[in-house]
Order: structure tokens, then C-alpha cells, then sequence
């Protein structure tokens, strides 16, 4: 089963006021049941059957991102289209009644079958096989699953499409919602940035370095940051195994905090939870250089675990991590200086580090 992990600080207590919107992030996406094999010693080769040595399933796609933000303590809503199949009932629990996520303005579609992607981690990557179908349309939800009016946020996480508009982007703009946007890979090969037409609704936006040059015809990731800050307020950038780098157009800041070295099993969904480091810091009212650490880190942990959702760090964990690196002899303190801002914010709880949680779920009944 799907471990509960119950917030043990509320990162946001200090800027919480009588009359706050209910929920502190809100989404939209499609979730997948993520099934990933894990323990594979290759690929697996044409016309071979392969044994993994282990098995985890968990809801995956936007349920990543979902997961990541609740167990940091931030009130999450999301809106999506669930399956009336099993996968759909897993789904929807494992994220109401394991995380805590408010479901209210998502939808059981009849009869419509959860998408599923099949994972399968080796040597430090992942290969993916996915299935679905659009769900059919909601006279409610026009644009393919998000309320036309969607709840009060202090803020949204969106996922931009080249080409397309999302009404509910500049509907939660135009009542107070801060909006951080990512990007996919753009597979019309044109990369023009006015193209992403809701960026202009957008405080921050948060695409990788290859990304982040394609869409500004530069050759440097930094300098794409830079450009970026002419069509979105806050740009960063992440650069993989050097880091992030950021740069506040508004006042001219920049920050650049380098990777975290760690033993990475599995790079799945690591991007969603650097997105909801990010915005933990940045709701929580923190120096631009500790939120770009504090999203590191937290992908960081991530990468430790296989899966997406299941692979979401709490504080708990956060806080084992920072005990554990300041036992260590030979750790650069300069380094650890750059996450002292962590003391006095951790619980005193911790867990084993790093948490496995990838375990078969799909077919047990609770007790």
C-alpha cells in the first residue's frame, strides 16, 4: 500500500492569514497508473524475457508534481479525469487518503480507462511505455479537465502546450495566483517562444537548459536565462548535474546553486519535484539562491528511489539528510553553509534515508 506521509511543518505558517485562499497550489494534468520495474541489470533485448527484481506502482503524470508539493506541507488541489476502472480507485485514494490531495474538482469519467505507463530503471535511467486515451469532454471541465473557474491558489503549477491556450491559466492570473509554468519537449521543432502565448501570465517559468536555449536561439543556458526574463518575470534554468541557475528580471538577481551529488537509480519525475521545491521556497518568501538550493536538494532525494510519486521526499527526509551530511568528516563546509538556512526549519522526526517505497501495490486489500 501507499505510504502516508503526514507533513510534519507547515512551510507557510508564518504567512498564513484570516481570509487566505483554501488551497495553497493548484493542478491540472492527466494522471497515469506508473507501474516501474526496478532491479533490471540492462535493457531489455528483442525476443528475451527479462526478471526484475523488484516491482513498485504508484499514480504517476501530474500525481508526481501533486505528491511532491502535499508532502511538503503545501494544501494541494487538483483537477483531473480519474478511470471507473481499479486503476482509477487506486489512483484517486492513494492520492486523497495518502496525501492528503483535495480531489473536489476532479472527475470519474464512466466507462474510460486509466492511462498506464509501464517504467523500467537501469543504470541510472529509465525507459517508458505508456497508454491512454483523452478522456471525453466534461461540460464542466472544457478545458480537458481544469474548471473553467478553478479554485482560489496562492498559486498553479501549469504545464505549457506551443500553440495552444489554457483559459484556466489566465483565469486564476486575473484572481491573484502566482503561475509557474513548465514546458515539454517541443515536437513541432519550431521552439518559438510566442508560441507559449500563457506565458505572459506567468511569475515564473522553469524549463531545462536545452529548453531553455532552443526557445531563445542562445548557446549558453545562462544566457538563455537572461533572455528568458524578457517574456516572464523569474526564469530558471536547470542545468542536470551542474545545478539550476536563476535570474529575477524585476530586480536584476541572479542565483546559481550547484547539483547535489547522489547515487541516482531513477530520474523519474525529479523535475516535478524541483518545480515544488521551488515553489515551497518562493510561497514561503525565501532568498532566491535558498529556494534554487532547496529544489535541488529535494530532486536530489528523489533520484534515490525509483518512481515518480513514490520517490516524493518529505521533511522527514529532508531532515535525516541534513543530520547525515553534517556527521560526515569529509564534507566541504562552504557546501553546507549554503543549506544552513535548513536549521531551525526541520522536525526533529526523521527517517531511515534513503526511504524505499517501491513495493507491488495493485492487488491487496487493506486489512
Amino acid at each position: 500500500m501507499v505510504v502516508p506521509l503526514k507533513p510534519s511543518i507547515d512551510p507557510l505558517k508564518a504567512a498564513r492569514r484570516a481570509g487566505d485562499p483554501p488551497c495553497d497550489v493548484f493542478l491540472t494534468g492527466t494522471v497515469f497508473l506508473d507501474i516501474i520495474f526496478t532491479g533490471l541489470d540492462s535493457a531489455p533485448v528483442r525476443g528475451t524475457e527479462s526478471w526484475a527484481r523488484g516491482m513498485g506502482s504508484s499514480p504517476g503524470g501530474v500525481a508526481n508534481m501533486a505528491t511532491a508539493l502535499s508532502r511538503l506541507g503545501l494544501r494541494t488541489s487538483l483537477a483531473a479525469a480519474f478511470g471507473d476502472d481499479h486503476y482509477g480507485e487506486y489512483c484517486w485514494d492513494a492520492l486523497e487518503q495518502g496525501e492528503g490531495i483535495d480531489l473536489v474538482t476532479s472527475r470519474t469519467v464512466p466507462g474510460w480507462h486509466s492511462p498506464v505507463t509501464v517504467s523500467m530503471a537501469y543504470e541510472g535511467e529509465r525507459t517508458m511505455v505508456s497508454h491512454g486515451h483523452e478522456p471525453p469532454p466534461d461540460a464542466d471541465s472544457p478545458d480537458g479537465g481544469a474548471p473553467e473557474c478553478p479554485p482560489r491558489a496562492r498559486a498553479a503549477v501549469a504545464s505549457l502546450t506551443p500553440g495552444t491556450r489554457a483559459p484556466w491559466i489566465a483565469e486564476a492570473a486575473r484572481t491573484g495566483t502566482r503561475i509557474f509554468a513548465d514546458v515539454g519537449w517541443d515536437d513541432t521543432g519550431r521552439w518559438d517562444l510566442a508560441g507559449l502565448a500563457d506565458l505572459e501570465h506567468c511569475e515564473a517559468f522553469l524549463p531545462n537548459a536545452e529548453e531553455a536555449m532552443r526557445y531563445t536561439g542562445t548557446q549558453c543556458p545562462r544566457a538563455a536565462a537572461r533572455a528568458l526574463t524578457e517574456h516572464v518575470p523569474l526564469a530558471v534554468v536547470t542545468l542536470g548535474a551542474d545545478g539550476a541557475y536563476a535570474v529575477d528580471g524585476r530586480t536584476g538577481e541572479t542565483a546559481e546553486v550547484p547539483a547535489i551529488a547522489v547515487e541516482a537509480l531513477d530520474p523519474t519525475g525529479a523535475g516535478d519535484v524541483f518545480v515544488a521545491g521551488f515553489v515551497t521556497g518562493t510561497l514561503a518568501g525565501w532568498p532566491l539562491a535558498d529556494r534554487l538550493a532547496f529544489a535541488g536538494l529535494t530532486a536530489a532525494l528523489s533520484v534515490q528511489e525509483f518512481g515518480g510519486s513514490l520517490s516524493a521526499p518529505g521533511w522527514a527526509e529532508v531532515a535525516t539528510w541534513w543530520r547525515t551530511v553534517r556527521e560526515v568528516d569529509d564534507q566541504d563546509p562552504v557546501a553546507l553553509r549554503r543549506y544552513g538556512f535548513l536549521e531551525g526549519l526541520l522536525p526533529e522526526a526523521t527517517r531511515p534515508w534513503p526511504l524505499r517505497r517501491a513495493v507491488p501495490t495493485i492487488g491487496f486489500r487493506s486489512a
